[in-house]
């Protein structure tokens, strides 16, 4: 499978936190934006701040998040990213979320690949389904 993941998915995994995603052994190549490592950097300085962490626990953390990071196809984001995110939406989202969804569709459009979704976050998940995408991640009710 390949799947675009956002920052939920690869926080989770990294910090081995509970309900990280059950499809995530079956994914054989990840794609995401340049983004994820901002986000991923940013939540763990936050959890640091938040918990007082103590140094060899937040390095560890951060080396798994960078490990993580490395092993993805990054999409920097460019004017076209840019561009498509600022165009009308189907469903409400936030500039970041908006940014993640138009680097999947430009990301599937250039390869012409099947590109799944990997998200726990519900408003990226159902603009992705708006696009016609299978999304894995959000339980779904």
């Amino acid at each position: 499978m390949i799947a675009y993941i956002d920052a939920s998915v690869l926080l989770r995994i990294a910090l081995g936190e509970s309900g990280s995603l059950p499809e995530w052994s079956e994914i054989d190549r990840g794609v995401s934006s340049a983004l994820i490592a901002g986000e991923s950097l940013r939540t763990l300085d936050r959890l640091r701040l938040r918990t007082n962490l103590p140094d060899p626990e937040v390095a560890a953390r951060r080396a798994a998040i960078l490990r993580l990071i490395a092993s993805l196809e990054i999409v920097e984001i460019d004017s076209a990213v840019l561009d498509r995110a600022a165009q009308p939406m189907p469903t409400e989202l936030g500039t970041l979320d908006a940014i993640h969804l138009s680097t999947a569709l430009l990301w599937k459009e250039m390869m012409g690949a099947e590109l799944v979704m990997a998200t726990h976050d519900q408003a990226l998940a159902v603009g992705a389904e708006a696009h016609g995408m299978t999304v894995v991640g959000v339980p779904r009710s």
